[in-house]
């Protein structure tokens, strides 16, 4: 969905100039950023920018090498590997642990995209940008989301079939869009399932659906973002690949601060 807010314009007599906007969100030295507009790789407005532009880094939109760049320093993106047990809300009425007490202090405030239950770990992603976040939840888009699942075994290979064709679930039918056994240990095995779609306890509910109750969820991936070494109840702020990259992924051009 795009800004409703008016774009800035590059040669306007305020703002800063553009080489030093470009330094200043990380994507080079002013020297190699002037390099860049000299070789017509950066885009302002969807116009070829030039040396001596000056922008507004909170409304331009910027392209360099066709990959959008946050300029806004408002914007934040983290990435956090959530603990079990800790609840997917900023603060909780009943006292439990929740994501604040692990995020600390930012200058900004940020809000959880999408949610994982109490009892599942893994990837949560943070962020101010209002726009950005309803496009990453909302299943019209259908970002997909990656789980590492530790279930009673074996699992049969027809199990993947049925999760793939679709099951029918009690709010309607469900499907994942990648299914694979990782690993077969006794009476346990783990899983990996990959969905669009966010339904309270989907992952769990689609499992125990086909006979294979989850004992262990972890959310290894959303979208192009993956869980990586992120340690337990640690954060880490996106790279700006990889904001660009989500913005790709919902087709949104322009961060709007929450």
């Amino acid at each position: 969905m795009p800004s409703k807010r008016p774009a800035a314009r590059a040669n306007q007599t305020t703002g800063e100039r553009l080489q030093k906007v470009l330094a200043s969100a990380g994507v080079a030295s002013r020297r190699a950023s002037e390099e860049l507009i000299a070789r017509g790789r950066v885009t302002v407005d969807g116009k070829v920018a030039s040396l001596g532009d000056k922008v507004d880094p909170k409304t331009a939109v910027i392209h360099v090498n066709g990959e959008r760049v946050v300029t806004d320093s408002r914007l934040v993106y983290l990435a956090m590997n959530k603990p079990r047990g800790v609840v997917s809300t900023m603060a909780d009425e009943r006292g439990r642990e929740a994501i604040a007490d692990y995020i600390g202090t930012l200058e900004q405030r940020v809000y959880h995209v999408g949610r994982l239950d109490a009892d599942s770990e893994g990837l949560l992603l943070l962020t101010n940008d209002g726009a950005l976040a309803h496009r990453l939840t909302h299943p019209s888009f259908e970002v997909p989301k990656t789980y590492l699942a530790e279930v009673a075994g074996p699992v049969p290979r027809g199990v993947g079939r049925k999760l793939l064709a679709g099951v029918e679930l009690e709010d309607g039918p469900a499907k994942a869009i990648a299914f694979r056994v990782v690993d077969t240990v006794g009476r346990t095995a783990q899983v990996e399932i990959t969905l669009h779609e966010g339904r309270k306890h989907i992952v769990r509910r689609l499992l125990d659906e086909v006979g294979h109750p989850v004992s262990r969820l972890i959310r290894t991936r959303i979208g192009p973002i993956s869980l990586g070494n992120i340690k337990v109840g640690r954060t880490r702020r996106l790279t700006q690949t990889e904001v660009a990259a989500l913005f790709r992924a919902v087709d949104e051009e322009a961060p709007t601060p929450s």
